[in-house]
């Protein structure tokens, strides 16, 4: 059973910094791409950063220079380091696996930028 499991959300101020981890199991992780959707609400979800098993690092031109993707193999894990965060940031953060074998979503972390 493939499990994908967030943390790391809460609320943190305006300007402050969040690490937001995703721990995968049932997958041959290091064959996976991975990625971080957000979804603020009554938006759609929209697509954040993705990493791909090879390491190759893209990520929404809105969020280059504040968000950075990373992902340790030996840990099966995805992270997601969040810095001068803004109200705007605010939002569910979904974890995503994509591999040759189908493409699977985490439950989703809450993240809310505050004062």
């Amino acid at each position: 059973q493939v499990q994908l499991v967030e943390s790391g959300g809460g609320l943190v101020k305006p300007g402050g910094s969040l690490r937001l981890s995703c721990a995968a199991s049932g997958i041959i992780f290091s064959f996976y791409g991975m990625g971080w959707y957000r979804q603020a609400p009554g938006k759609q979800r929209e697509w954040v950063a993705t990493i791909t098993s090879g390491g190759t690092i893209n990520y929404v031109d809105s969020l280059k220079g504040r968000f950075t993707i990373s992902r340790d193999n030996a840990k099966n894990t995805v992270y997601l380091q969040m810095n001068s965060l803004k109200p705007e940031d605010t939002a569910v953060y979904y974890c995503n696996a994509i591999g040759r074998n189908g493409a699977y979503w985490g439950r989703g972390t809450q993240v809310t930028v505050s004062s």
